[in-house]
């Protein structure tokens, strides 16, 4: 029957993820106003341009596969997620295993001679650089512009003589020095780094942990607009100079001030095609990870101020409810997709592993379920920490309910399949063959990067074919797990858990097939959907 509903009304799976979502978390009000965050996920470091009428946005991805997320607005508010950079991290062999925290940090994108370029860094290799003149790809292979340890935050300006720069940071754990800024010419076609690198400003004393760099012109002034002070304690600062070497000078253009809103860190500036000034940053949120905030913008004496000035001193703080830009296209109402039904030959886009994904892990067909291979796990994994064939994507807000649906065929005694929330702690629900049965077991692991084990509790056996798991999340990422054999009456686990961030990243929810037994035919578990809702 499911193949005969798509057939009947054409919907493809991110329409349908968007209809599922749209009531856990939506910053448009429909009336002419948005509240924020405009994203209540996981889209850390974003970078945003515009390209005529539409708005793209990248952001940082780490270690999850695939990479280097894409998403597409028409009004800055209702975005959706269109694709991906990378189809998986590079170099390849290196993400073959869990490298948790590693991988793409803090991107940046720009549109130059009809391509869209993407500049991202590795803290372990250097800076690399992919390219395509169609936003849907495909992207070229990454080319190291530059390589070195620590070396993060790229962002590329090609100046009105030509010439073409980049600028970028350091982190402190790889370069041993951290808290500058520096700039590099780059060749006109933008892939390799020229020169001597010149320190363009030292942050030490006023911006201390300065990064994230994002350059722009303006009436003949240099811009660079980079947070400073720490993820979730700092401010962004504005530097400005008429020589792109400077020297610069500083303005702090945005704080938490009174606001809520903690940071506020690392964004991009962008204008609508009205004429209109927005800024987009994110905001730390701990289990709920950095969210993505829109604030207006305005100019005053060639300085840019950011959010709402109520003392008109130049410092703006985030605002929480504003009027929507003024745009020349409208947007529906539209949240980027987190509901799947499995109907596709392909996962739907917001999902991701935790390393470059393998033959064998999992099988997509148009029969309307995804199939999840309870595949042997290392002998070196005493928790699910470094498992690399876990599926999972961002939390989509603050309070929500994910269920999914399945029918769970064990091969052998420990076969699993698990609906999990993820991170430092983490917690699942799972449905688990022993050997007399199959049995709903819920368990839970403190400091899983620690090597820490898990602790097991057997909640019930299980006879029947089909089962429902699902998690309910309140403010505060509490979750309470439950489980059900129609999908109507739902049994609640007696422990409660409460989510924490990962690496760099903050808590993300999914599904996972496992085993202790190397077999020549494993066990498996066909996921029927998985559906968010309040």
């Amino acid at each position: 029957m499911k193949n005969i509903w798509i057939l009947l009304f054409s919907l493809t799976i991110n329409q349908v993820a968007a209809q599922n979502n749209s009531n856990v978390w939506s910053a448009d009000n429909g009336k002419g106003w948005y509240k924020n965050p405009i994203l209540h996920a996981d889209y850390s470091d974003p970078d945003v341009i515009r390209v005529k009428d539409d708005y793209y946005m990248i952001s940082s991805s780490f270690n999850a596969a695939p990479g280097l997320p894409i998403l597409h607005s028409k009004d800055l508010v209702n975005w959706s997620i269109i694709g991906h950079a990378l189809t998986k991290q590079f170099p390849e062999k290196d993400f073959d295993k869990v490298q948790h925290g590693n991988g793409v940090w803090a991107p940046s994108i720009r549109y130059h001679n009809n391509s869209f370029y993407i500049y991202f860094p590795d803290p372990d290799q250097g800076i690399f650089l992919t390219k395509s003149t169609d936003i849907n790809g495909p992207w070229s292979k990454p080319v190291l512009v530059e390589a070195g340890k620590g070396l993060i935050d790229p962002c590329p300006l090609w100046d009105t003589d030509g010439k073409a720069y980049l600028i970028f940071a350091f982190a402190g754990s790889r370069a041993g020095i951290k808290s500058i800024l520096v700039l590099k010419e780059m060749n006109s076609a933008g892939n390799q780094l020229i020169g001597n690198a010149k320190m363009v400003y030292d942050g030490h004393i006023t911006d201390p942990t300065i990064e994230g760099p994002k350059f722009y012109q303006r009436n003949n002034y240099y811009y660079i607009f980079a947070p400073a002070g720490g993820v979730s304690t700092g401010w962004q600062t504005v530097l400005r100079s008429k020589n792109i070497y400077g020297p610069y000078e500083r303005k702090v253009v945005m704080d938490q001030g009174a606001s809520s809103v903690n940071g506020p860190h690392q964004g991009a500036w962008v204008n609508t095609a009205t004429g209109e000034d927005w800024f987009l940053h994110f905001q730390d949120k701990d289990a709920y990870g950095r969210v993505v905030h829109l604030q207006p913008m305005k100019w005053t004496n060639d300085w840019p101020v950011i959010g709402s000035d109520l003392d008109g001193d130049g410092k703006g703080e985030p605002v929480s409810i504003f009027k929507k830009p003024s745009t020349k296209i409208s947007n529906p109402i539209d949240v980027p997709a987190t509901s799947d039904e499995f109907n596709s030959t392909s996962l739907g886009l917001q999902w991701q592993w935790q390393a470059n994904p393998q033959l064998g892990w999992a099988f997509t067909s148009t029969m309307g379920f995804l199939r999840l291979v309870c595949l042997r796990q290392t002998d070196s994994l005493s928790n699910y920490w470094m498992l690399p064939n876990m599926l999972t994507q961002k939390l989509p807000a603050e309070s929500f309910e994910a269920t999914t649906k399945l029918t769970f065929k064990p091969a052998n005694i420990n076969d699993r399949l698990g609906l999990v929330l993820f991170g430092l702690d983490y917690a699942f629900i799972s449905i688990v063959k022993k050997e007399d049965g199959n049995y709903i077991s819920f368990n839970s692991c403190k400091a899983a990067d620690k090597n820490n084990p898990e602790k097991e509790t057997i909640l019930k056996k299980w006879n029947s074919k089909e089962l429902y798991l699902r998690v309910t999340v309140s403010p505060g990422a509490l979750c309470i797990y439950s489980f059900s054999e129609d999908g109507i009456s739902f049994e609640k686990a007696p422990q409660n858990f409460t989510a924490k961030p990962g690496k760099w990243v903050g808590a993300k929810i999914g599904i996972f097939a496992s085993s202790t037994f190397k077999t020549n035919d494993a066990g498996f578990a066909d996921v029927d959907w998985f559906r968010f809702g309040k």
